[in-house]
């Protein structure tokens, strides 16, 4: 039975997992979470917003990445000496924080000396998924940080059907989250302040919000063939002052809106 231990550390989370032969033993994880009122990284473009600077990354993997990897063995109940096989991520991603995972990985793989396997990001992500739920040839949609494809696996090559022509969709629900965020404090909805945080991300904590909601409020977003857009979603939101009146302010309700 093959064992494999895996590095991943391409954007703010860093992860440490071992697999034997397709079953997960262990997946401890850590993320940095940008203390609040801290500015966007300059690694993306300004339409993407981020919010976490490389160095800083980085640097929180650096002190945590040991521990991490402890515990990843802990969990699994493996020695050393169990591993097969030590894989990283290669990129795409951040590039300091991609530097120190695979410092760390390849320097385990000679104190231990075993066999070196960088991975596409993106392939990873996604044969992930098909492990997971046992697909055989499925139709990807891929939309994972900066992300936003639909790939599936044609003659030997994953192949990119569409994707996103300007903002990826999760970057989007992020920056979504901080301008509503803004707006509703703004209107005088105190009570939002605390609940939209960086932990673990704002577009996900508006995604649970969401799902207590009643009402729709339509935003607008483009399909071109088997291409999106999402940076209307962004520019409506940020340009329009109708959107606050269209919403019902009400300090009784947990995200002040019904």
């Amino acid at each position: 039975m093959t064992v494999v231990i895996g590095f991943e550390g391409s954007a703010n989370k860093i992860g440490i997992g071992i697999i034997r032969d397709g079953e997960v033993l262990s997946n401890p994880r850590r993320t940095f979470i940008t203390p609040p009122g801290q500015g966007k990284s300059h690694w993306t473009s300004p339409t993407q917003k981020s919010c976490f600077m490389p160095s800083e990354t980085a640097r929180h993997h650096r002190s945590v990445i040991l521990t991490v990897l402890k515990e990843a063995l802990e969990q699994a109940g493996l020695k050393p000496t169990d591993i097969d096989c030590v894989a990283y991520t290669k990129g795409p991603g951040m590039g300091a924080p991609l530097v120190t995972v695979a410092i760390v990985a390849r320097t385990v793989a000679q104190l231990w000396g075993k066999p070196l396997l960088g991975v596409n990001h993106c392939i990873g992500h996604i044969e992930m998924g098909r492990l997971i739920t046992k697909a055989n040839n499925p139709t990807v949609l891929y939309v994972s940080g900066g992300n936003t494809q639909v790939i599936a696996y044609s003659e030997r090559r994953y192949r990119i059907f569409g994707e996103t022509i300007d903002i990826a969709v999760g970057n989007c629900l992020d920056r979504f989250a901080r301008v509503i965020k803004k707006m509703l404090v703004n209107a005088g909805c105190e009570i939002v302040s605390p609940k939209i945080s960086n932990d673990p991300s704002p577009g996900y904590n508006i995604e649970q919000m969401a799902k207590k909601g009643s009402r729709y409020v339509e935003l607008p977003y483009t399909v071109k063939g088997m291409d999106v857009s999402f940076s209307g979603i962004l520019s409506y939101i940020e340009v329009s002052r109708s959107l606050i009146s269209r919403m019902r302010l009400s300090p009784k309700s947990p995200t002040g809106l019904h």
